[in-house]
């Protein structure tokens, strides 16, 4: 995949959630191609082996099994990434999990599990990240990952679509209070996009056809689209932009449905 240079990314420290697979990896890949030194975690201890042979740049990558739900353990990690190559400039906050999941079949506990995964750790590494910059006098870009299922309001799936409902007002308030830092906070919030758990869990021809027909743009999109508009919103090329909710949807958003 040929991704735009953006040259202000070459040599900064980026780190990622949930970079092992899915989205997380191609944004991975994706800043690698910028030559950003980037730092990853995963949940399996060899889940960023394959990733790491694949690109093949000794000493420009980083990964670490982490359970961002272990909030001590994820600031632990960031320190440490910032030990070895100075402050994280660019935070991508990207770990999350889709389960479905009815009203009925909802516990205290399934609840506050849904918001640890999909929410509660993008506010605690963005603490970490932001301290890391204010300590070195430095600005950066914190792109939090979002979701258009909220605006769609789309069944069986109140945990995660509350958390990521959340994300864009924690935006917004980040926004402010960072600003001052020369921190931008961005929410970064995807449509349907295909990705191997996608088509392993629930994708079926006939549900590609629904999403292209109510789409404006009639294709499927994937992770390098999400990739992309990532890269720029680090990059010094949006440097007046902050406190926005980027919607790489192919204008699903644009459509009311429940189903």
């Amino acid at each position: 995949m040929h991704y735009t240079p953006y040259p202000s990314l070459a040599d900064r420290v980026v780190f990622i959630s949930g970079g092992s697979s899915g989205i997380g990896a191609e944004l991975v890949r994706a800043f690698a191609a910028q030559g950003s030194r980037v730092a990853f975690c995963g949940t399996r201890p060899d889940g960023g082996d394959a990733l790491i042979d694949e690109l093949a740049q000794p000493g420009r990558l980083f990964y670490e099994a982490c359970d961002v739900r272990d909030i001590p353990a994820l600031q632990a990690m960031l320190g440490r990434v910032a030990g070895q190559w100075g402050p994280i400039q660019v935070l991508v906050n990207n770990a999350g999990r889709d389960d479905r999941h009815a009203l009925d079949d909802l516990t205290p506990e399934y609840w506050d599990n849904c918001l640890n995964i999909n929410l509660r750790h993008q506010v605690f590494a963005t603490q970490s990240v932001a301290r890391q910059l204010r300590s070195a006098g430095l600005g950066g870009s914190v792109i939090n990952m979002g979701s258009i299922s909220w605006m769609r309001g789309r069944p069986n799936l109140i945990g995660y679509t509350a958390s990521k409902a959340a994300i864009s007002g924690m935006t917004r308030t980040l926004a402010r209070e960072l600003g001052a830092d020369g921190i931008r906070v961005n929410a970064l919030v995807p449509g349907a996009i295909v990705t191997e758990r996608q088509t392993a869990l629930w994708r079926k021809p006939e549900e590609d056809q629904k999403f292209i027909d109510l789409q404006c743009l009639k294709f499927r999109l994937d992770a390098s689209h999400v990739a992309r508009s990532t890269l720029f919103l680090a990059s010094d090329d949006s440097d007046g932009i902050t406190g926005q909710n980027l919607i790489v949807d192919a204008g699903l958003a644009q459509v009311s449905v429940a189903g």
